[in-house]
């Protein structure tokens, strides 16, 4: 009987991702940052599916970014053994997959009762395209832009987004009292691409405000509010970085990342919940730019952001 119940306990992704990423984090290591000069050699976009053509987002897009397999391929493709197979391409023998999410909401009839939503969510396995035989060679869809048209991006999501910058001081923050960002001079920069990883980090906050995506601002320094709200502007900054091909590069002091070790480990679902927030702060980040304004409807149908209100009995291996 014990035999029989070990093998038939339900692995514990949540928990299983999460110790995965408070383990880098415990070791000094943001393991969502490239260990390299992105500027100095080709890029490519975020996680992508070769089959479908869609990125994965989300906590998709966070547990593959961390992934060895991307950061030393430069290579964004991952897919499904099946969804390989139909391309007629073969995951190569003792090859070991990646767990990614897929939700969706389920609409319910009952005889004699209401309508119903459930969440469905199921945890899959998606193999990189450096496990893969029969794969083509990846080819990056376009040159990057020059780096000053991807600051004119940033510029553009700034002014459309109507969140008022002020110039001055030796601080950058957004001061939810008077719905502004701070921002020192630009010469204060190592350079551009620096200054606008910064301005997308503090924009990300003003998502927060009341009249926007509505968050928690309220959180003092050294608050789990506080390292709550900073680890969903990271991530978010992240998801906009890889769109517009920017750096996502803000300093983090020591002391930040022991609080978001603390507050992974109070609970195993809050980088689920962290991914799903900053998932949602970029997509309102990027409405502001007519090239990323449109979304993909098809995929919004399956959308692997995550909910945070997603259950334990809705995750199923």
């Amino acid at each position: 009987m014990s035999k029989f119940r070990s093998a038939s306990v339900r692995r514990d992704h949540y928990e299983e991702l999460t110790q995965t990423i408070i383990a880098k984090l415990e070791s000094g290591v943001l393991p969502w940052r490239k260990p390299w000069d992105a500027s100095k050699c080709a890029s490519a976009n975020s996680p992508m599916n070769p089959t479908t053509g869609r990125s994965y987002r989300g906590i998709n897009a966070l547990a593959l970014a961390i992934s060895p397999h991307t950061f030393t391929s430069g290579d964004p493709r991952w897919c499904s053994y099946k969804q390989a197979e139909g391309r007629g391409w073969q995951v190569r023998k003792g090859e070991k997959g990646t767990i990614v999410f897929f939700y969706k909401k389920l609409n319910i009839k009952g005889e004699n009762e209401e309508d119903r939503t459930i969440p469905l969510l199921r945890a899959y396995t998606v193999f990189h395209a450096s496990q893969i035989d029969g794969i083509p060679d990846f080819v990056l869809p376009e040159a990057a832009k020059p780096v000053i048209e991807r600051i004119t991006d940033v510029d553009t999501i700034l002014r459309d987004s109507g969140v008022r910058i002020e110039i001055g001081g030796d601080r950058a923050f957004y001061r939810p009292s008077t719905d502004h960002i701070q921002m020192p001079p630009e010469q204060a920069f190592e350079d551009m691409p620096a200054w606008a990883a910064t301005v997308i980090h503090e924009l990300a906050h003003a998502s927060g405000a009341k009249h926007r995506l509505d968050r928690d601002l309220t959180g003092r320094f050294g608050s789990s509010a506080y390292s709550r709200e900073e680890l969903r502007a990271e991530l978010a900054s992240l998801f906009v970085g890889n769109t517009l091909d920017l750096p996502c590069d803000v300093p983090n002091h020591a002391s930040y990342i022991e609080s978001w070790v603390k507050v992974l480990k109070d609970d195993k679902r809050e980088i689920f919940r962290a991914a799903a927030d900053a998932n949602r702060i970029a997509e309102w980040m990027l409405s502001h730019h007519p090239d990323h304004a449109a979304g993909d409807d098809d995929q919004n149908a399956t959308d692997d952001a995550l909910p945070a209100q997603a259950s334990d009995e809705a995750l199923a291996a």
